[in-house]
């Protein structure tokens, strides 16, 4: 869907970051809970062009937006957490939801940040 290559990423990171990752997380949101046809799936925009990417910082800070994102889009205000399928669902949701997000993003960093926070919980 968006296609850089890590050379353009480094050269103009502003421009690059003013894209958005909401349609990842509305392909995973489909894929955890299918709708029918016709039925319209959450998404949500996640902006980063205010975050420097090159620091620690800003890559906390944008998997931070993208966890929340995921979130957001992913788990029903309404759920039972007894309910261990519906729990399971979400939780897969959110999973693929933020993987897909930070591999769509291209950077290093982020990707090695998601991978330590996934592992740790």
């Amino acid at each position: 869907m968006f296609s850089r290559t890590q050379d353009s990423n480094s050269k103009h990171p502003r421009r690059v970051a003013l894209f958005t990752v909401a349609a990842l997380l509305l392909a995973a949101a489909a894929g955890a809970q299918a709708a029918s046809p016709g039925e319209e799936t959450a998404s949500l925009k996640v902006a980063y062009g205010d975050l420097d990417l090159a620091t620690s910082a800003g890559n906390d800070a944008l998997y931070a937006r993208i966890v929340a994102a995921a979130r957001t889009v992913c788990w029903a205000s309404d759920v039972d957490s007894r309910d261990l399928h519906a729990v399971a669902s979400e939780r897969s949701c959110e999973t693929r939801a933020i993987s897909s997000a930070v591999q769509d993003v291209h950077s290093v960093k982020l990707a090695a940040l998601s991978g330590e926070r996934m592992r740790h919980g």
